[in-house]
């Protein structure tokens, strides 16, 4: 008998983790398979499947032996065995103890490790991002055995690398049980401006306003769900982000943080568009490190002022 899991969202559930700089394991079983993904503090250290963990390892490993003649057949044949007699207790993963005694006994240097594992994690997160179920759990650190990192990868670069939004004449944004479509020609999306903008907020109408408002100064991009945000700014660099507070699952504040800690965003400006006019909203926002502040309801001629004295030079 199938057995049946709640849905899963493989993108909301590693940014949720991501933000809260997590230093332990996702585990996720599925009907298909069982996923194991490693964080230390918020980065990724490993990822698995108990999709043919070992011919996955011997995969990558017979390419890199192209170039590391050590890697012979007879050699690989050896480490078959941390994946026959793995320990009961062990959380670590088989293929992980095989990268660490290849290094240890000087078969792979740890660069030549590194790169092993980046291969690893990018083709297992490719699968596990293709998820619509499945149970999930995440184990402290504490409760592993002790074992050392190899390196750190930063998780949001291979999110985006996986991220494929669908591509149409229409711009589709869903909200709950809604759904607002904005009309847009395909040719605006490939259109050459001096300054690319991008809109963060779940109200279709502020989006549809605030597009309005910018459409013939600057190449505009609307996202309306705050859990991809962070895929598709990474995919599109803006110039200047509009990121509205009030959002559910995870607020504009949360987000300007999640950016400002990645190093491509730490310069970029981040104006953050509220309704709220206290002066706690305003130094919430200068903590998480928001470039400038807009009040809801705004002008086009507020709006144009506000980003135009956060680009390089003035552009209205």
């Amino acid at each position: 008998m199938v057995k049946s899991y709640p849905s899963l969202h493989p993108h909301r559930l590693l940014l949720r983790l991501v933000h809260q700089r997590l230093t332990g394991c996702l585990q996720v079983e599925t009907n298909l398979a069982d996923w194991s993904i490693y964080f230390s503090e918020g980065e990724l250290t490993f990822a698995t499947s108990s999709l043919s963990p070992f011919e996955r390892l011997d995969r990558h490993l017979g390419r890199l032996s192209q170039r590391v003649p050590s890697l012979g057949g007879a050699m690989r044949s050896q480490i078959r065995s941390l994946f026959d007699r793995k320990p009961p207790q062990s959380r670590i993963s088989p293929d992980y103890q095989a990268i660490l005694r290849l290094v240890e006994q000087q078969y792979l240097t740890v660069g030549q490790a590194q790169q092993l594992i980046k291969e690893v994690a990018q083709e297992v997160l490719t699968s596990f991002l293709m998820l619509y179920e499945g149970q999930s759990e995440v184990i402290e650190r504490a409760k592993f055995d002790p074992y050392p990192e190899l390196c750190r990868m930063e998780l949001l670069p291979l999110l985006a690398r996986n991220y494929q939004p669908a591509r149409s004449n229409t711009r589709e944004m869903q909200f709950g049980s809604r759904t607002a479509v904005i009309e847009r020609p395909v040719e605006t999306f490939v259109e050459s401006r001096s300054f690319k903008i991008v809109c963060i907020d779940d109200s279709p109408s502020i989006l549809q306003t605030i597009q309005t408002h910018l459409d013939e100064q600057f190449n505009v991009v609307m996202i309306a769900d705050p859990l991809k945000a962070l895929m598709q700014v990474m995919r599109h660099n803006p110039d200047v982000i509009l990121l509205d507070v009030g959002m559910p699952n995870l607020d504009g504040y949360e987000l300007c943080a999640m950016l400002r800690r990645h190093p491509r965003f730490r310069e970029t400006p981040v104006i953050m568009v509220t309704g709220h006019t206290g002066f706690i909203d305003r130094a919430r926002a200068k903590l998480v490190g928001a470039s400038g502040y807009l009040t809801k309801p705004f002008t086009r001629m507020e709006l144009l002022d506000t980003i135009a004295k956060h680009l390089p030079i003035h552009a209205i």
